[in-house]
């Protein structure tokens, strides 16, 4: 484990033996704070969540799944939100480098690729911690319906953060197996990112000679 994980094991344990209130927003502005700054471990205190959850320290099952989720939904909105406000912002006003940031062209390209593919896009960009964070921006700059964004927004968050605290109660004390899981998975899905965008620029590269 990092030092920021284990100075994360060090307040989730002293939380825990808090009231069910404060645990409720702990672990509520946890999820919120994973979504607007992706350096918090964010997926460690979730899984530490199913753990103390196995351990009964005063964290039920409904406190954790709706804290979870309920954080990592207006994490969601609010970065939604910025970047609705962002486009609009970049589209009304003069700034330095503005045609090399704010090419209409280019963005709607990306915009549109985006709605013909921002189902499987939203679910699956949960999995990856290098992604997750620009989903929920490009979905509003995007103008996705605000409704079907926190819809499958939600499906994502059951799913990922479900396998999480699952993980983290069945396997109790070992729950730092998980973390080196995730620590893998995380670079090897990094590295295929990478790959995939080097292919890209490669192929547009050789389209122009």
């Amino acid at each position: 484990m990092t030092e920021i994980d284990l100075i994360t094991t060090k307040v989730l344990h002293w939380i825990s033996e808090q009231n069910s209130i404060l645990i409720w927003m702990f672990f509520f502005i946890s999820n919120l704070t994973e979504n607007i700054f992706p350096p918090w471990p964010g997926d460690t205190v979730t899984v530490i969540g199913g753990f103390l959850v196995a351990q009964k320290r005063n964290i039920g099952w409904g406190l954790i799944l709706s804290s979870t989720f309920f954080g990592n939904l207006f994490g969601g909105f609010l970065m939604y939100k910025f970047g609705k406000t962002a486009i609009h912002w970049m589209h009304s006003n003069n700034f330095p480098f503005k045609k090399s940031i704010y090419n209409e062209t280019n963005l709607q390209k990306t915009f549109d690729w985006f709605s013909n593919n921002n189902v499987w896009v939203i679910v699956l960009s949960r999995f990856s911690a290098g992604i997750r964070f620009f989903v929920s921006i490009v979905a509003g700059m995007s103008k996705m319906p605000i409704s079907h964004f926190l819809f499958y927004f939600s499906i994502a968050i059951a799913i990922w953060c479900g396998l999480l605290i699952g993980g983290g109660f069945y396997l109790g004390k070992n729950w730092e197996l998980i973390l080196k899981i995730l620590t893998i998975y995380n670079r090897v899905v990094m590295v295929a990112i990478g790959l995939i965008f080097f292919i890209i620029v490669f192929v547009k590269f050789q389209k122009k000679f």
